[in-house]
Formats: C-alpha cells, structure tokens, sequence
C-alpha cells in the first residue's frame, strides 16, 4: 500500500510546496466582503468574473499602504500565497496596493479630505481673522528652499521692519509630517507670534504628501495663532489649505496677504492727518464764529441784573399770593374736620349708647317678668288638672284602691282572688289589711248603642 497521510501531513505539504513554488505575486481583483476584528488585520476576498482567493493584509503593512481599504475598490496588490493550516485553505498575504485606475497617494488624498470635512476641521466657523500688521511673523517652511527666499524678499520690499522668525523643518518625506507638527506647537508658545505661514514651493504629490498628512492637520486645526497655508503652486491643493484660516496659492501671495506696504500705510496715515488739520480748522473757525455771535446777544450786565429783581420780585408776590391760598385752604379743611369730629365725639356715642342700654334692659326684665306670670298660670292650671286627676281626689270621695297581698298587684276584677287571700285597702286617710271571706259576683250591663 502506499503511504497514508493525515490530514495535517498533507495540508502542511501543499503549504510547503505552494510556498517554495511561488515567490511573490502581483494580483489585480475586486475586493468583496472585507472585515477588520479587534486585532487591526484587515481580510478580504479578492475576485474576479470566475475566481476569488482570500486575502489578508496584518497591521503593520496598513500603515505602509497610505489608503482605506473598501469593499467594490478594484486594486492591485503584492503578496505571497500561503495555507491556513486549521482550515486548509489558501490565501494571499499582501505587503503593498494600490487602487486600479487611481494613484494610491491621490485615493488616500480624497479619502482624508471626506474624513476630516465630515469631523468639522474644515468649517468656517473655526477660522481665525489674520491681524491687519502683525507684530511677528512665524514661517514654517525649509531654512534652504525657494519659498522662504520668496517671503524675505517679498515682506523686505514691502515692510523692511517687519519681524520674522523661521521654524526649519523638512518640507517633504516621512520625517517632515512630526516636524512640522513640532514647530507649529513651538510657534504656539511664544506669546508675540501674532500669525504662523507653512509653506513650501511646488513639487509632485508625493512631495506634497506631508501636508496632506491627518497629524499636520490635527495641529493645524488646534493653533491658537492663525495659520496660513501657502503650499505648492496655485493649482496645487492639500488638506492643510482646507484646514488653515487662511490659504494663498503660492508662498509670495502669503507674503502679500500678510503684510501690507509701508508706504501705501504711510501715505494713508499722512492723508489721515492732513484730514484731522483741516476738520480741527474748520472746527475752530466755527468755534470763533459762534463765540462773535454769542458776545452780540449779549446784554448790559446792568440791565440784566434789573430784569432779574423784577422777575424777583414776581416770583415774591406769587409766592405770598399762593401762601396765602394754601393758608385759607388748609384752614378750611380744618374747620371741616372740627365739625365732623364734634359729631363722632365717643361721649356722645357713649350717651346715646347708655340710653340704648337702659332701654333694652327695662325691656328685658319687663319680658322675663311676663314670662315668670305665664309660667305660673300655667302651672296653677296643670296642678288643677292634676288635682282633678289624682286618685287621691277619687280617696277623698270615698272610693279605695285594693291591692292583692303579698305581691301589692290592684284588684280590678273578682276573678282575680279567692276567698282567704289577703288584700291591702287604701282610702284617703290611710290603709288596712283584711281577709277575703266572700266573693260576690254581679251581673254586667252593657251599653247599648241608641
């Protein structure tokens, strides 16, 4: 029999011989279906009409890449192939792309400019005014470049006395992006900086990149000394344009921007003062004027001082006159009040009170005299009544109340005894006890209705 593989042995051996058979490859493909877990790899499906292979491109070549993987992006790509042992499938492990039909740097370029526009870097809100003469100027820019030559000649021309102080900084590889971000952060700490100018002259894109970088950026957007981006030609266009408060297309229009010419402010501020002589004359002269018209309206002091004891001597007399108005009128008031307290006098109402009084209290014993009479008419006539009821008055005509001994119950029939029961009689002048020795029964009449 032939030798019988496992199932790793045999995936190890396709590994090894996919692996030793090919070296690198460059594969063009639609990327479909792309994932990034928590680890930062980024996998994919990479297809065409007929075929598909996946791919996976780890952390640390995503940096080296410059753009966002996205699924539809048709790319071609660098990779070796190798096997996943645990599911036996194959893959391409990539280490370079580039968009299909685009440059990668011009992809990356449009992809921060949407990223950042939609954070808000790029809203006129934020924009700082630059100042009409800055006290000092911060460059940041190449010490050795043409651009920072532009600027000296240009702001020696137009304001010789102008301040400048140059940050050097490379303007253009992967170690210019953190030094331009230092020397922004630097400007940012000397208090008299009173605006800052990156800048650098034309180049390709890749020479340009740096200022399209998302750091550059970011402390761009966080100065508190407005920035001006002069980067590259006027056709030229990078995100530190869009996120600066101010961008000139060329290094020599930000010095024009910047600074103004000293003789034109000169001049300005001769006419200003040639101005500020002719309206301080013309305002003199009307001063003059007014002071020769006032003079001629100007009485006789003598005069004056007449008219004013004239007008004394009116304000006197209706002043008395007016006293002695107030005088009569308040007098009157009070004459008026005197009247009306007389008639609320409290030893008149006092009077008329006890009067009331003692009429009401004659009333009151007069009617609770009746009262008592009516009270005992009325019982003189119950005690006649009650008189007229009382058995005793029926004892004192000879009638009697018998009762049954020994329970005292009133013998109002025959039927109720019997012969030698004992019975207690009342009459009006006492009581006694006897036996019954005979009962007699009498015949009962009734009435007979007529």
């Amino acid at each position: 029999m032939q030798e019988i593989l496992t199932v790793t042995e045999l995936t190890k051996s396709i590994k090894s011989l996919l692996e030793t058979s090919f070296g690198f490859l460059w594969v063009t493909g639609e990327i479909s279906n792309l994932r990034q877990p928590r680890s930062g790899h980024v996998y994919f499906t990479l297809k065409d009409e007929n075929s598909q292979i996946r791919a996976v491109v780890f952390r640390q070549t995503l940096r080296n890449i410059g753009f966002d993987l996205e699924d539809g992006m048709n790319i071609i790509c660098r990779g070796r192939l190798s096997v996943y042992q645990q599911r036996g499938e194959y893959q391409l492990i990539l280490d370079a792309a580039e968009p299909k039909g685009v440059g990668a740097l011009q992809l990356a370029f449009e992809q921060m400019k949407k990223h950042l526009e939609e954070e808000g870097l790029f809203d006129p809100l934020h924009k700082k005014k630059i100042p009409f003469l800055p006290h000092r100027i911060g460059i940041v820019t190449s010490a050795t470049g043409a651009a920072i030559r532009d600027i000296l000649n240009i702001t020696g021309r137009r304001f010789p006395s102008i301040d400048i102080l140059i940050a050097p900084v490379r303007v253009q590889g992967i170690e210019a992006p953190p030094e331009i971000c230092d020397a922004i952060s630097v400007l940012n700490s000397i208090e008299d900086i009173d605006v800052i100018i990156i800048t650098r002259g034309g180049g390709s894109l890749e020479d340009l990149f740096p200022f399209n970088d998302e750091r550059v950026a970011r402390v761009i957007y966080a100065s508190k000394v407005p920035v001006i981006s002069a980067v590259g030609h006027e056709i030229d266009f990078t995100i530190a344009d869009f996120v600066a408060d101010m961008r000139a297309p060329t290094p020599s229009a930000a010095a024009e921007l910047v600074v103004p010419m000293k003789k034109e402010l000169l001049a300005t501020v001769e006419t200003l003062r040639m101005r500020m002589i002719s309206s301080h004359r013309r305002m003199m002269g009307r001063l003059v004027e007014k002071s020769i018209i006032l003079r001629e309206r100007l009485k006789d002091p003598k005069r004056q001082i007449e008219d004013l004891r004239i007008n004394v001597d009116d304000i006197t007399n209706k002043l008395a006159e007016n006293l002695r108005h107030g005088f009569d009128t308040r007098k009157s008031h009070l004459q008026n009040l005197t009247a009306l307290l007389k008639l609320m006098n409290p030893s008149v109402k006092i009077t008329n009170d006890l009067l009331k009084l003692d009429s009401l209290r004659k009333n009151m014993i007069a009617g609770f005299q009746r009262l008592v009479d009516d009270f005992k008419h009325k019982l003189q006539k119950n005690m006649a009544m009650l008189d007229i009821l009382s058995p005793l008055a029926v004892l004192e005509r000879g009638y009697g109340i018998v009762r049954k001994l020994p329970d005292g119950a009133i013998i109002k029939n025959v039927s109720s005894i019997m012969v030698g029961n004992r019975i207690n009689v009342r009459v009006s002048s006492g009581a006694f006890d006897a036996e019954v020795t005979k009962i007699s029964r009498e015949k009962k009449y009734e009435r007979k209705k007529i």
